[in-house]
């Protein structure tokens, strides 16, 4: 006899699906309203997640799987809720001809994690980016609004260290 897992839906925090409501209302009479309406509800309520997507179809008249693949596809729209801090390394060319690719390696080492995943404890998480518009002071690095430039595996770790 073989056991089944069945996974629960996902169940909104209370108001999330009414301020998700608000949102993609205020918004929808923008042309090509739902990316617009992906990062109000990302910038407002920390990441997209899955039970807001039928709420937004609804308010767009879409269907679900329209915007749930419209979330799946961009890396910008987090999926889960990010770490206390984020840390954002630059992969674009001019980053990655001095340096870049070895500290996204030597990050990825030191957190334990990928590229837009969080840490087990949920203080860290690891996100690339393809310009921060530091490119004559890369490799670049972002953690949370703070940009820092030169970034080399040593800095990286004081800086990690003080996001910890």
């Amino acid at each position: 006899m073989t056991s089944e897992v069945i996974t629960p839906a996902p169940v909104p925090a209370p108001g999330r699906a009414d301020r998700v409501r608000e949102l993609a209302t205020e918004l929808r009479g923008l042309r090509g309203a739902l990316i617009p309406i992906l990062h109000a509800v990302q910038e407002d309520l920390g990441y997209v997640d899955q039970t807001d997507i039928p709420v937004i179809a609804d308010v767009l008249n879409l269907a679900v799987a329209e915007v749930h693949g419209v979330v799946t596809f961009y890396k910008d729209f987090r999926r889960e809720p990010a770490g206390r801090t984020t840390v954002r390394i630059c992969q674009a060319e001019a980053c990655r001809s001095v340096g870049a690719e070895a500290l996204a390696e030597h990050a990825k080492r030191r957190t334990g994690v990928g590229f837009g995943e969080t840490t087990y404890d949920g203080r860290v998480t690891v996100d690339e980016v393809f310009c921060l518009g530091n490119c004559a002071l890369g490799p670049a690095v972002q953690v949370g609004d703070k940009l820092h430039g030169r970034v080399t595996p040593a800095r990286l770790d004081a800086i990690l260290g003080e996001a910890r």
